[in-house]
């Protein structure tokens, strides 16, 4: 499980470090489709924030801290890119287990971003995308918790306010999540289903 873990953490390091490649080949793209390469926008988001899952696997779980770090374009006025990495830290809160386990998560997601800017600051979006999540339950919280693959499905809405090439916002992410296999509902063989909410501050740039 171990070598597992470290897989993970590579494979969501290479998802940051591969993440502003991501937002220069979409302005490549931009280009193609005839958009003016002075009218497209890139740049870098950082993001912290708290959530957790839902649900069933929300009865053994906690509310946990995020980080994540985004690479960010905009095509148009109206639609936007981003590709980033999302790392979370989920406290166990279950009564097979001891106290001070936690489950790491390692995410990667891609979010398309739609909506208006208005008055040249405030930029309400909606957005929808693709994520993959390896979730990685500390040692002492095994054999109850195990380490599991997580697709995702991630519905976000947010408001960010611009002020000349920097950016504010807010943002909750919905994400319905599959394959869970991580751990059984107390008394059954039963796997804990749930979904994943997570809120967040985001500060960033474009250029």
């Amino acid at each position: 499980m171990r070598k597992l873990s470290m897989m993970a953490g590579v494979v969501a390091a290479g998802v940051g470090i591969a993440a502003p490649a991501f937002a220069v080949d979409a302005t490549q793209v931009g280009r193609k489709v005839g958009l003016n390469e002075q009218d497209v926008e890139a740049g870098l988001d950082v993001r912290v924030g708290l959530g957790g899952f839902t649900g069933d696997l929300g009865d053994e779980t906690g509310i946990g801290a995020l980080f994540g770090i985004t690479a960010v374009a905009q095509p148009s006025p109206l639609v936007g890119v981003e590709v980033g990495y999302e790392g979370q830290s989920i406290p166990i809160d279950d009564a097979r287990v001891s106290g001070g386990n936690h489950i790491w998560r390692n995410n990667g997601t891609i979010l398309g971003k739609l909506g208006p800017i208005v008055d040249e600051k405030w930029h309400p979006f909606v957005g929808v995308g693709l994520g993959l999540s390896y979730l990685d339950a500390s040692s002492g919280s095994e054999p109850v918790f195990s380490n599991d693959w997580q697709t995702e499905l991630p519905i976000a809405a947010g408001i960010d306010y611009r002020l000349g090439n920097l950016f504010a916002g807010v943002r909750g992410t919905y994400r319905l999540v599959g394959g869970e296999e991580l751990v059984t509902v107390p008394g059954t063989d039963d796997d804990a289903k749930g979904s994943l909410f997570n809120g967040n501050i985001t500060v960033g740039g474009r250029f």
